[in-house]
């Protein structure tokens, strides 16, 4: 019995860190949404024009991977802040068309919201709950994410609604996914850095409430 003892302090510690992260990362998450929300009311307030798709992915991009870099210091801090931040004031325009141009905007906002918090919370709840293991899932979520994302690409370029319908889709289903993998990497031990583990949850809540938006647009008289 007692060459079983390192094998389960061992297991003991590894949840103890598990839990750790988990809650850093909920902590964070719950301060990055918030603050994005804040300069997203701030773009909407100032009535400031959507910066355009390449400035967004180049901002996007560029702080992600700065982020990525600064991850294991307290500068990673600010850099997720800047990240997040950045998300929000792209996000305001985008939130102040579907209020002003469309029938019902405003329900059609807080239906994205409200429909984008019951998924994260009911997928999270469900990944630690179950404690199911679902890494599986990264390497099939990184390659649809990448075709979902040129599959965007190409509908705005080429301004072809069906595919945006279908990539709106396409992307409710990977970061339902990745809300899944995500919190499963925390609970066993694959994500050990929380900073690396909100920007994820943080970007699929963020691709979620924007696929729910279209989708709820285009049948709401958008398109």
């Amino acid at each position: 019995m007692s060459r079983l003892n390192p094998a389960i302090a061992r297991g003991a510690v590894r949840g103890i860190e598990a839990n750790k992260v988990l809650k850093n990362t909920y902590i964070l998450l719950s301060a990055t949404l918030l603050f994005s929300a804040l300069t997203a009311g701030l773009s909407m307030a100032l009535n400031w024009p959507h910066p355009g798709m390449i400035i967004t992915l180049v901002g996007y991009f560029g702080l992600l991977f700065l982020t990525t870099r600064l991850r294991d210091s307290a500068w990673g801090l600010l850099a997720v802040f800047a990240l997040t931040g950045f998300m929000g004031l792209t996000l305001g325009p985008i939130i102040s068309y579907y209020v002003t141009a469309i029938p019902n905007g405003d329900q059609l906002v807080m239906t994205a919201m409200g429909g984008t918090g019951v998924i994260f919370l009911g997928l999270s709840g469900y990944a630690l709950t179950s404690r199911k293991d679902f890494s599986f899932l990264g390497g099939i979520l990184m390659a649809g994410i990448l075709v979902a994302f040129l599959a965007g690409i190409g509908a705005a370029v080429f301004s072809i609604p069906a595919l945006s319908l279908a990539v709106s889709a396409m992307f409710i289903l990977l970061m339902s996914g990745m809300i899944l993998w995500q919190t499963s990497e925390i609970v066993h031990g694959g994500e050990t850095n929380y900073i690396m583990a909100t920007v994820t949850l943080y970007v699929s809540i963020y691709n979620l409430f924007l696929s729910l938006l279209q989708i709820l647009g285009i049948f709401g008289g958008d398109e």
